[in-house]
């Protein structure tokens, strides 16, 4: 694989199907409409708190893999997007989050009971568009990840033992709450617009899920507040082992373990215990043993789509590999 030596912009990676996102950005806002205020409120905010449409520049990307566009990729695409957004309303509420994205969460602004109720309103919505599409395969596909991403995130909360947490099950962790939504995403498109490479898009999408979440874990021990939008380090600050800190572990001297020991005693870790523990993790490797995950994952990706018709789609997919890697936010 030769990855780009300057990290593509999401921009340039959305070129081929930039108007197309317009529509989807209309799409949402029609699916999530409606009549009673209190629940438009809340999604006049949420339309706020939406990402970059990485997920739904993968769905029309795949649809247009063979040189077409179909008008239900667009929907599905919307649909995609809503699915993430209320799996980010539910983990606000579960983890008890006060910002997404630099901008206060729905649960802090309104209540959880409040961010519960909207994610099931996001699902429900969804759901209902996708019936409308006549076709039962869409409908496998998305509730086989947002069954994942539930799994995924019960796993998470019922991990009491959070430093006995092993690299076999974070990558079953990222596998279910990152992993099933980008495959998916994938192959929404690819049943609109290349059936035939449905399988190899599919397994590109989940490989380009585990390079995207190890990189953004990756991101909590590099990246200050000023450019993720939260604190750095809050993955430690709310005790959730990722790959960093797995990966140094089983190689810690007593004294070194002591104090990651009691930084997850600690119901409100200061900042200079933080700041100790992620010092620890790059100074035993665990920095570069991530990223080296992520650029294997990375390579799996980019062979998935080996043999799949050249064009401008095939390269946004191969470019969304470097932009997923290398990203700084």
């Amino acid at each position: 694989m030769t990855l780009r030596t300057a990290t593509p912009r999401l921009s340039e990676i959305h070129a081929p199907v930039r108007e197309r996102l317009d529509s989807v950005v209309d799409e949402i806002r029609r699916i999530v409409a409606s009549d009673f205020v209190p629940v438009d409120e809340v999604n006049h905010y949420l339309l706020k708190l939406r990402g970059k449409l990485f997920r739904p520049g993968l769905v029309l990307l795949c649809d247009e893999l063979e040189g077409r566009r179909h008008r239900a990729a667009e929907t599905l695409a919307a649909i995609t997007e809503l699915v993430h957004l209320a799996t980010l309303v539910h983990d606000d509420a579960v983890d008890h989050s006060v910002l997404r994205r630099g901008m206060p969460t729905v649960n802090a602004l309104w209540s959880h009971q409040v961010a519960i109720i909207m994610g099931d309103y996001l699902y429900s919505r969804s759901i209902i568009e996708i019936t409308r599409l006549g076709d039962l395969e869409p409908i496998r596909v998305i509730a086989a990840a947002a069954n994942a991403m539930t799994v995924g995130e019960m796993r998470q909360l019922v991990s009491h033992d959070a430093l006995g947490f092993g690299e076999d099950d974070y990558y079953r962790l990222i596998d279910s709450k990152t992993a099933s939504l980008m495959s998916a995403a994938c192959e929404l498109g690819a049943l609109t617009g290349a059936p035939a490479h449905r399988g190899a898009l599919a397994r590109y999408g989940r490989e380009l899920g585990h390079a995207f979440q190890i990189a953004d874990d990756l991101l909590d021990y590099t990246a200050d507040s000023g450019v993720t939008g939260k604190p750095s380090g809050l993955d430690l600050r709310e005790h959730k082992v990722t790959l960093p800190l797995i990966a140094v572990l089983p190689r810690l001297a007593p004294a070194d373990r002591a104090g990651v020991d009691a930084l997850f005693r600690d119901a409100e870790p200061a900042g200079e215990a933080v700041a100790e523990v992620v010092e620890l993790v790059a100074r035993h490797g665990g920095l570069e043993y991530a990223r080296e995950r992520a650029a294997e994952a990375a390579q799996r990706a980019y062979d998935a789509l080996e043999g799949l018709p050249e064009g401008p789609a095939l390269e946004s997919l191969r470019d969304s590999i470097a932009y997923a890697v290398e990203r700084r936010r």
